[in-house]
């Protein structure tokens, strides 16, 4: 089996809107990209999912940040991974399942760094589960879209520093993970509400929301002004263009932007480079 085609497959099923970025990168920046992508997304799916009580979210997600920061050889960590998955396997999609292989896929240079972020980002999905995601202020929803955005965009500067010495803001960064968080949370707001889960601040309205959205938006257009040409400015300049759209469609009243329209700005993006 090549692990790399089948993150591909796997990352071209979840998401196209990181799929397209990350099938172009170098092959050593795309295993470690995927590999990162992929691991957050299998607990992302853990922290969001829609039948599995908030005590079960915690009590997974906590264990599978202690599998990763025990990984000690390729063999042990398959071994404790389908050991703690085996008692989910039913209610898990496949991206979680297979949360070994991605956590496996990177160049082992890299691989911990990728483990370290991963860790770190299910203890805090543990924390918000287990709280019942109580968001009462801009504080919170700041530490929150840390949590799960900000936190990634300073995992994606180490791989560029890693795979070329591409040195970026890491402030800025951040910027980068919580605008990208934040549109997300006012496109899924009707969806998270449905589950019980509201990520607004007490009193905050969509305006309020999207002007916290422009406003790490505006700070993720800074970063990327700063990159040079190269695989990191490619990555970065396509989820950030459709945040903006996504964003754009939604002060309209709209709930998202069509495939088509999706495609349409990739392809406009891409023709640029």
């Amino acid at each position: 089996m090549n692990t790399c085609r089948e993150a591909l497959k796997i990352l071209e099923e979840t998401s196209r809107t990181f799929y397209i970025p990350i099938s172009r990168l170098p092959d050593d920046l795309q295993k470690a990209v995927a590999s990162a992508y992929l691991c957050m997304r299998a607990i992302d799916e853990i922290e969001d999912h829609p039948s599995m009580d908030n005590l079960s979210k915690y009590q997974l997600l906590k264990e599978i940040s202690l599998t990763l920061q025990s990984i000690a050889s390729r063999e042990t960590a398959i071994e404790q991974f389908s050991r703690l998955i085996k008692t989910h396997v039913q209610l898990l999609p496949e991206v979680t399942i297979r949360i070994d292989e991605w956590a496996l896929l990177a160049p082992e240079t890299v691989g911990p760094r990728i483990w370290d972020a991963t860790a770190a980002m299910a203890d805090r999905m543990a924390h918000w589960a287990i709280t019942g995601w109580e968001i009462d202020t801009q504080t919170d929803l700041d530490c929150y879209t840390f949590s799960v955005a900000g936190a990634v965009g300073l995992l994606l500067s180490d791989l560029w520093a890693w795979y070329d010495g591409t040195a970026t803001n890491r402030s800025q960064a951040i910027g980068f993970g919580r605008g990208l968080q934040a549109v997300n949370i006012l496109r899924n707001n009707r969806e998270d509400v449905e589950r019980g889960v509201d990520l607004f601040p007490n009193g905050w309205t969509k305006e309020n929301m999207q002007m916290y959205a422009r406003r790490n938006l505006s700070i993720a257009d800074d970063y990327t002004k700063s990159l040079p040409k190269g695989p990191a400015l490619n990555f970065c300049i396509i989820p950030l263009t459709l945040a903006h759209a996504t964003l754009d469609v939604l002060s309209l009243g709209k709930p998202k932007l069509s495939r088509s329209e999706v495609m349409k700005l990739i392809e406009q993006v891409m023709s640029r480079k």
